[in-house]
């Protein structure tokens, strides 16, 4: 699909645009939330103290369902997140749908989890405002039975059956989602668990995605591997007939990752420096426009640059602003510039919205403030754009009065 382009204006700088969808009311809240996480010893302490109060079942429920939970997340149910969803499709923002209940252990909380993904994938159903659901492995199969398959141990006769029960299980969402035209994502996890992902993915692409693209695999490009990874995905989906459906990220599990690394005696499997991850998530957005007949693609990402290069590189091949490979993605309360002014340009835009019941989201909630924390700058540059807007409407209102 391409088509004569307007000149390339793309700008994350737009206050204006970036708060759009927020009232004075909700930019001050988020101003007292980002100048608390904007501070790494408040995020620690906090972190620590919150999880022992979820550990002894002290009541702090309300106060986190009401200050980090209400930002970063949709709701306890999907219906809770049906007044996110409208929201977010008022400024053509998708909403992707993201159930983040994570290390379940039984059968039953497996099929539990398995039930809840395809209600998701249900409302996703011909609706344009979700145009993404999602799911990680963990939720269907038992961490350790995921660990065992990726290291490729000879399984035993009940973990032979347990690992059917397993692809069965992402079969059954992987199909849901085909029968309804609805993509979803399976998550990329811990590296040492990822092979084992891998080849559920791999198996649902080359089902599902013959004429469309309908499942997407993730790449984790903090991973060393994760490039050539990449590479030879594409050519086996060119070999094989079928589309590449990759979500690009840069990572989430780095501290455990060289934790592990580090105890276990193995080669760190994560890029030396930032600079690596962003070469490689940069090459890895090039390949993709290269490949745009082969290859669908999502960007997760919060960085600017890479942003800019992607819409730049559509913008250099002739390639249109909705395409329907290209996606580009955003957590839900964060990088509001990027998305908003992705959306106002027409380009494909969607926020990760985790949901689930309180308690058991904690471990995203907690992964998200470690990761902002880590981040260089993320933190500080969402706060920094906060008090600007904040400046810029009161500036604005001071004007107003004078006329």
């Amino acid at each position: 699909m391409q088509t004569t382009q307007p000149s390339f204006d793309l700008s994350f700088d737009d206050l204006a645009t970036t708060f759009s969808a927020r009232s004075d009311a909700e930019l001050n809240k988020m101003y007292v939330l980002f100048a608390t996480m904007n501070n790494s010893s408040l995020v620690e302490v906090g972190t620590s103290l919150l999880k022992f109060a979820f550990k002894i079942n002290f009541p702090v429920k309300t106060m986190v369902k009401n200050t980090v939970f209400e930002h970063f997340c949709g709701g306890e149910n999907v219906e809770d997140c049906e007044k996110t969803i409208k929201k977010l499709s008022q400024f053509n923002v998708g909403t992707i749908l993201d159930y983040s209940v994570e290390g379940e252990k039984s059968e039953k909380g497996f099929d539990e989890t398995e039930k809840e993904i395809l209600r998701t994938v249900s409302r996703a159903k011909n609706s344009q405002t979700i145009p993404f659901c999602v799911f990680k492995v963990t939720g269907i199969g038992n961490f350790d039975l995921l660990e065992a398959v990726s290291a490729q141990k000879g399984l035993t006769t009940e973990q032979n059956e347990a690992w059917g029960r397993v692809i069965k299980r992402a079969d059954n969402i992987c199909k849901a989602s085909f029968e309804a035209n609805v993509r979803v994502f399976i998550d990329a996890e811990e590296t040492w668990i990822q092979p084992a992902i891998d080849q559920i993915a791999d198996m649902m692409m080359f089902r599902y995605n013959k004429n469309n693209c309908i499942v997407y695999n993730t790449y984790q490009m903090y991973c060393r591997n994760s490039l050539p990874k990449f590479q030879a995905a594409i050519q086996d989906a060119k070999n094989r007939e079928y589309i590449l459906g990759a979500k690009l990220v840069r990572g989430a599990y780095m501290e455990r990752e060289r934790a592990r690394a580090s105890e276990k005696g193995y080669a760190d499997p994560i890029q030396p420096n930032k600079q690596a991850s962003d070469y490689d998530f940069d090459e890895a957005v090039k390949l993709s426009v290269q490949n745009i007949e082969h290859v669908a693609i999502c960007a997760g990402t919060h960085n600017e640059a890479s942003s800019l290069l992607l819409a730049r590189l559509m913008y250099e091949q002739n390639i249109s602003r909705n395409h329907p490979h290209i996606y580009f993605a955003q957590l839900f309360g964060m990088s509001d510039n990027l998305s908003y002014c992705l959306s106002k340009k027409g380009y494909n835009v969607a926020k990760y919205v985790p949901y689930g019941p309180i308690k058991a989201v904690m471990p995203y909630l907690f992964r998200r403030a470690a990761e902002n924390t880590a981040m260089a700058g993320q933190t500080s540059r969402e706060f920094a754009l906060i008090q600007r807007e904040m400046k810029r409407r009161s500036e604005a209102r001071k004007n107003a009065k004078k006329y």
